[in-house]
């Protein structure tokens, strides 16, 4: 029996409701997920089940066509309320009473006092990344006592810098997993955005000077979360010169003497880029700290669709101001042509970032490098008539109608379709 059913069933002496169950384990479920036949499990217990091998519903015993398992928040929800409303009836069940998120509070409201941060700082950590904790105990955790707000003092402290990467590896966490509340997430960026200038200088120092690569995306990651809950004029307030050179220092090669590209830093330094270039006066001084050559060097590399997509919305960004058009159309215009090699291969939104791209410096502002590179590329007829025959938004369809305009061929011309044996008759 699960140590929180445990508390509630003998404190309260309740009946729990048969479908908060997990049907495997009996228990209450902590994270319910429901698999493609409709039936609904303890995430844990699942997992478990699929990774033994099994490739059918264990309930049901049909096969799987997917195991892809969806969260269940209505149920979810249901289950935190019944909890919620049960517990407070009983001082044995009060928030944060659980032996091991109490001990971990009283550390923590310590540290704030003068005491040492870091041990409490990695006990938390690894008690609110644990598979075997109770997710209602990790949310109690966060959102009781200031929890959130001590370890944000702690970053915005004068602690020396491991205890600022512990907290900064709390703070990651909190915001990324899937267990915590969106309730308790929306406390600590509210905490880290009371002094946003704060925040953000001791992430950046953590980004220019962290002990390892790890450290370094947690604090990325932690400011892309910032980032999001920011408007356009707070977003170029925070963007300052250092900190963006950080970012594309973060996308750069792991090892400055090395080629390799580690796919986590690149993630999460595009990710705040993306959400920085929302603020068109931000683009320049991107642009200025070499933001296009280092997401060329992404779109050159073997990433996951995904992060093409991001990449090019930054290229797209870049390409709405002259510093960014400047830096896309040098040295052969390599960053133009990094684009149409990638164009048909991010999905929808990063195709259509692709051809917004080449529309602005080779139709709009007409660069002779670039018309010149992008005409001598390979298949970029066929790429911009896919896109033209894809769902894209009639924006994008007339952008590449104009292009297609400047890199037309023979009305009589037959080309081979990208990757098929399709044939595709120009349309002019």
């Amino acid at each position: 029996m699960g140590r929180k059913e445990a508390r509630l069933g003998q404190a309260l002496q309740v009946t729990i409701p048969s479908y908060f169950r997990c049907p495997i384990s009996l228990d209450v479920m902590r994270s319910p997920v429901s698999l493609c036949t409709g039936v609904t499990y303890d995430r844990a217990s699942i997992q478990r089940w699929l990774d033994s091998g099994n490739t059918t519903c264990p309930a049901t015993m049909l096969p799987l066509p997917s195991t892809d398992l969806v969260p269940n928040l209505t149920l979810q929800r249901l289950i935190r309320l019944w909890s919620s409303a049960y517990a407070s009836c009983s001082p044995s069940s009060a928030v944060g009473d659980a032996p091991v998120a109490g001990e971990i509070l009283r550390d923590l409201r310590f540290s704030a006092s003068g005491g040492d941060p870091v041990p409490p700082l990695r006990k938390l950590a690894e008690f609110l990344s644990s598979d075997e904790e109770d997710e209602f105990d990790k949310n109690n955790l966060v959102n009781a006592g200031g929890c959130a707000s001590v370890v944000v003092s702690v970053l915005h402290g004068d602690a020396v810098s491991e205890a600022k990467e512990a907290a900064i590896t709390v703070l990651t966490v909190i915001l990324t997993l899937d267990s915590i509340e969106e309730s308790n997430k929306k406390i600590t960026i509210s905490e880290l955005t009371s002094d946003v200038r704060r925040s953000v200088s001791a992430l950046t120092r953590v980004l220019r000077g962290g002990s390892s690569l790890e450290s370094r995306v947690d604090a990325a990651r932690v400011l892309d979360s910032i980032i999001a809950a920011a408007d356009a004029e707070c977003k170029f307030r925070i963007s300052e010169e250092e900190l963006v050179q950080e970012l594309v220092r973060l996308i750069g090669p792991s090892d400055e003497k090395a080629t390799a590209m580690d796919q986590r830093a690149i993630e999460a330094g595009l990710a705040c880029m993306v959400g920085l270039s929302a603020s068109r006066r931000i683009m320049p001084l991107m642009a200025r700290a070499g933001a296009v050559a280092a997401v060329t060097r992404v779109l050159g590399a073997e990433s996951a669709a995904a992060t093409v997509e991001k990449a090019l919305r930054v290229m797209e960004a870049a390409s709405g101001c002259a510093e960014g058009r400047a830096s896309i159309c040098e040295d052969g215009a390599a960053a133009a042509m990094a684009v149409v090699r990638r164009m048909v291969k991010a999905g929808k939104a990063g195709a259509e970032a692709a051809v917004a791209v080449l529309w602005r410096v080779c139709h709009r502002f007409r660069d002779r490098r670039a018309v010149e590179a992008v005409a001598a590329a390979e298949g970029v007829v066929t790429k911009l008539l896919l896109l033209m025959q894809s769902g894209c938004s009639p924006a994008a369809r007339q952008m590449a109608a104009d292009l297609l305009k400047i890199f037309r061929v023979s009305s009589k011309s037959c080309i081979t379709g990208y990757d098929t044996k399709t044939t595709h008759i120009m349309p002019f």
